[in-house]
């Protein structure tokens, strides 16, 4: 039997109908740029995760870098962020001309540590961004304190979140200002790269489309310097079919954790993940922790077990950001968690049968490094 990480066919077939008629309606139409279908998904999803604007754009860093942008984060300027996430993240303060300051996770849920928080905040902090990763919530009221205290906006990344919430209240809604990515992997995925920005605040929204759309709110009217990044209609129309449903696969997603956490409760050398108290998560991916675990992957991938690892070299280590002169050791828990790591496959379509085999896969390997 072989079990993909992430199986999208599954959700292609469910929505099939209704994106060939939303296709027909742009191809007929010709409304490739900012057709009706953009804004109409912009007002469902607005609505969805509890904000009053949401504006499409082509990606999910993009969607950071204009957050970013929006709030008033400057070249020169530092943001906080968590060296356990996918580099985009930082990617996005780079391409800005801003500084990523980089902090250490908790070890339990390997979230972003708001005690690291607030000690990396200094006189050149301009926003802190919290990583809503594998589909539970950050530690968004404390953190969200840490940067009122500081003055300075808290912008999320919401990319792996997508209806994950926290004592009821929707992940993208807490912030100034919050990205998301609609990478076809995520929760909510177009069938390429899209994104969004959600807020609550309209002159963070307008600025976003402004700076999205070459700085322009009217046909060559330049403001300011902007990018071109815009939600495509094809994406939309594809979105906008998968929002209906996003819900239902949620819950799909909670109840093969639930069987996950249950398979697994006695297997020796498994650690399952924890929810964060008064955490809804959508577990965009279910991560456990495994010794010797690059051996246990490998016989998983052997065996026909599409595992993964989310994410294998913290940011600091990666080549890319060497120049911030962090080296090994300088955040241990986020490295020790990349040597540890390993993503279950995970998706809404996921069987009963399936879960049994990639247990019953995962508990011969692990054996191995536990006699």
């Amino acid at each position: 039997m072989r079990i993909p990480l992430v199986d999208l066919g599954a959700q292609q077939r469910e929505i099939d109908d209704e994106v060939k008629a939303g296709l027909d309606e742009v191809f007929g139409a010709t409304a490739f740029i900012g057709g009706p279908a953009v804004g109409r998904f912009e007002a469902a999803y607005a609505q969805y995760v509890g904000a009053t604007h949401c504006v499409g754009v082509a990606n999910g860093t993009d969607a950071i870098e204009l957050a970013l942008r929006a709030v008033g984060v400057r070249p020169g300027g530092e943001v906080i962020l968590p060296a356990n996430t996918f580099i985009a993240t930082a990617e996005a303060v780079s391409r800005l001309g801003g500084v990523p300051v980089l902090v250490d996770v908790d070890p339990v849920h390997l979230l972003i540590d708001p005690a690291a928080v607030r000690a990396a905040v200094g006189p050149r902090t301009e926003a802190i961004v919290p990583v809503h990763l594998f589909g539970q919530l950050a530690a968004v009221e404390e953190i969200g304190k840490i940067a009122a205290d500081a003055g300075v906006p808290m912008v999320e990344d919401a990319a792996q979140a997508q209806g994950a919430r926290r004592e009821g209240r929707a992940a993208g809604s807490f912030g100034l200002a919050a990205g998301t990515s609609f990478y076809p992997g995520k929760n909510l995925g177009a069938a390429g790269d899209a994104g969004a920005v959600t807020t609550s605040d309209g002159e963070v929204a307008r600025a976003v489309r402004v700076l999205g759309a070459h700085g322009s709110a009217a046909k060559y009217d330049h403001e300011v310097i902007g990018m071109n990044s815009r939600l495509d209609t094809v994406q939309a129309v594809v979105l906008e079919a998968k929002l209906r449903r996003l819900e239902t696969w949620n819950d799909a997603r909670r109840a093969a954790a639930a069987r996950y956490e249950a398979l697994l409760a006695d297997v020796p050398g498994v650690t399952t993940p924890a929810v964060v108290p008064g955490n809804e998560d959508v577990w965009h991916l279910y991560v456990v922790q495994v010794d010797e675990r690059d051996r246990v992957l490998a016989e998983l991938n052997a065996a026909g077990i599409g595992a993964g690892i989310h994410y294998p070299t913290p940011v600091h280590l990666t080549g890319a950001y060497a120049h911030l002169g962090h080296g090994a050791g300088a955040f241990p828990v986020a490295e020790a968690a990349a040597d540890r790591i390993v993503s279950l496959p995970m998706f809404p379509h996921l069987t009963v049968e399936q879960q049994e085999a990639v247990v019953d896969r995962l508990s011969q390997a692990v054996r191995g490094s536990h006699g």
